[in-house]
């Protein structure tokens, strides 16, 4: 296997996505990460690793397709990003809501 270096793993999780979806994925111990359209599997599956201090069972990803978005009368398009969906072995946990 490929060892990555912990400083590049740190930009490869963006930001947790906090969906209807997500949260009901919570239940199966799956979370669901935003990441770079060019990050790889075993570049994420280190990083959550690495970050959270958890053992991954399994990385599933998926580009959703970029929408449309209009300003006055340009049009472009949202930036494009992957969605990750991170199984954590069964006894691990990751904190996304710290107790307020």
């Amino acid at each position: 296997m490929t060892e990555f270096d912990p400083r590049d793993l740190a930009d490869i999780i963006r930001r947790p996505i906090i969906t209807e979806k997500a949260t009901r994925l919570l239940e199966l111990n799956q979370y669901t990460f935003e990441v770079p359209p060019k990050a790889r599997k075993p570049q994420i599956k280190a990083a959550v690793e690495y970050l959270f201090d958890v053992k991954v069972t399994a990385v599933n990803t998926m580009l959703p397709p970029r929408k449309k978005k209009r300003v006055g009368k340009f049009q472009g398009y949202k930036p494009q990003y992957k969605k990750a969906i991170v199984t954590l072995a069964e006894g691990n946990s990751i904190t996304l809501f710290p107790d307020v």
